[in-house]
């Protein structure tokens, strides 16, 4: 038996989730959005990442990026080993590819600032 929380509205949904005969069950869910989410996070984790990269420009060190979709939860610290090397050398606008499918997961690790607006 789990305990989470579901994320998928506002409402927080408390939810249980057991497995019984191979099959997963849900209660405390208030739709079904809430139940397909508790057996995602069951069978196939994921999330999406943010972080932050280096670049080269002394009024901002960093800038902050994130996944363009959802990789798995166990990829997460791979992920995070790609974006430490990275250093960015031109000014970027917000949803630049800085990765491009990130450990071949299909995903992108892409800019999430106009660097423009910061820097002359």
């Amino acid at each position: 038996m789990k305990k989470i929380t579901c994320i998928v509205c506002p409402k927080g949904c408390e939810m249980t989730v057991n497995q019984q005969n191979g099959k997963i069950i849900v209660t405390g869910n208030s739709c079904k959005r809430g139940e397909k989410f508790a057996v995602d996070e069951m069978l196939h984790p994921t999330r999406t990442l943010q972080s932050t990269v280096k670049t080269i420009y002394k009024q901002m060190p960093r800038i902050s990026v994130k996944t363009n979709n959802v990789i798995p939860k166990d990829k997460i610290f791979k992920v995070m080993n790609e974006i430490a090397k990275v250093n960015v050398k031109n000014k970027l606008k917000n949803g630049d590819v800085i990765i491009k499918d990130v450990l071949n997961l299909g995903v992108d690790v892409i800019s999430t600032v106009d660097m423009n607006l910061y820097i002359n």
